[in-house]
């Protein structure tokens, strides 16, 4: 619980209304009662705003007027919201120390104010940093790395050579560092590429639940500072994407793929190996990058939703587009 007067504190932000207010929790506009703290940052919202029973509200300065309730103004309400959710989150911190059930190989480094929760296997020449926080059934393979204030939620597996950041958080599921998909055709069937490389990721980088990290085939994979990506995402061996990039679910990543910074990779994006895309470039949902994007702006492929019917239709006419564009050039040159 914090007063309206201290989340101003905390938030660096001015309000009106009673500062002693006590605020309990988080909610919508359309659903918060009088403990609760919401936003508004989109006008289409306006209305909710008018008869929300919130406790306070998170808005611009513009809608400071048609307030019923108290509020804390922002300049960027979303903002302000995301760091006051911080204040209520209710995931349980552990105390530092390690569990009776964990194992700790002799040679691993692990700070006194680290967590290792049940289960916890930490093998030889690993580093938990001080306040990492290793949830139950985690294992950290051979000469991995983990930073300073970095949760690794249950059942996450981080091979060998891995080396998380400062501030990290890494969901259940996850697998950082498995090989490549790296085999070579041979006269007896395919012939395993053993990858030599291991996985880098810079501070303050959020990996989803099941999502999958590959190591490099010879030279590491890399995730720069800031970088965010969702539940289900494939990062493939030798991928490099750089710093406050976002990846949604479902997206897949082929082979040494190379993203700038400032992306944005929408649901469901797929990315051909071997192309690199510049920083500032924003993918709509389920694009197919198949060449290389060196102009910042947004990029969609593929087609809309329609009927089946007239998808049929249409799928049709499209296999019948060379033939036409080559009707067009007779007739051009006949004109």
């Amino acid at each position: 619980m914090y007063s309206l007067g201290e989340l101003a504190d905390r938030l660096d932000l001015p309000f009106s209304g009673d500062a002693s207010r006590a605020i309990t929790g988080l909610a919508s506009l359309a659903s918060a009662g009088p403990g609760d703290l919401a936003f508004l940052s989109e006008r289409k919202f306006l209305q909710q705003l008018l008869v929300t029973r919130a406790g306070a509200v998170i808005l611009s300065s513009e809608y400071r007027p048609e307030c019923p309730v108290d509020c804390l103004v922002s300049d960027s309400p979303y903002l302000a919201f995301a760091r006051a959710s911080r204040l209520f989150s209710g995931a349980p911190i552990p105390a530092p120390g390690v569990h009776a059930t964990a194992t700790v190989s002799p040679s691993a480094r692990v700070h006194a104010s680290a967590a290792l929760g049940p289960n916890v296997v930490v093998a030889e020449d690993v580093e938990v940093a001080a306040g990492a926080i290793l949830d139950a059934g985690v294992y950290l393979g051979p000469g991995s790395r983990v930073g300073e204030r970095t949760r690794v939620y249950p059942n996450a597996v981080i091979y060998h050579d891995v080396w998380l950041g400062s501030d990290c958080v890494i969901h259940s599921q996850a697998v950082l560092g498995a090989d490549g998909f790296g085999f070579a055709p041979g006269p007896g069937g395919w012939e395993k590429i053993h990858h030599v490389g291991g996985v880098r990721i810079g501070d303050g980088v959020e990996i989803g639940a099941g999502t999958t990290v590959d190591r490099g085939a010879l030279e590491h994979t890399v995730i720069e500072d800031g970088v965010i990506i969702d539940n289900q995402v494939q990062i493939a061996h030798n991928c490099r994407i750089g710093k406050n990039t976002a990846i949604a679910g479902c997206a897949g990543l082929a082979g040494s793929t190379i993203i700038g910074a400032n992306c944005t990779l929408a649901g469901g994006v797929g990315v051909v190996g071997h192309v690199e895309i510049c920083d500032d470039v924003h993918i709509t949902g389920m694009t197919m990058v198949t060449r290389s994007i060196t102009e910042p702006g947004s990029y969609s492929s593929g087609t809309p939703m329609s009927t089946t019917g007239q998808w049929k239709r249409n799928a049709v006419r499209f296999s019948q587009l060379d033939a036409m564009q080559a009707r067009l050039v007779r007739l051009e040159k006949q004109s």
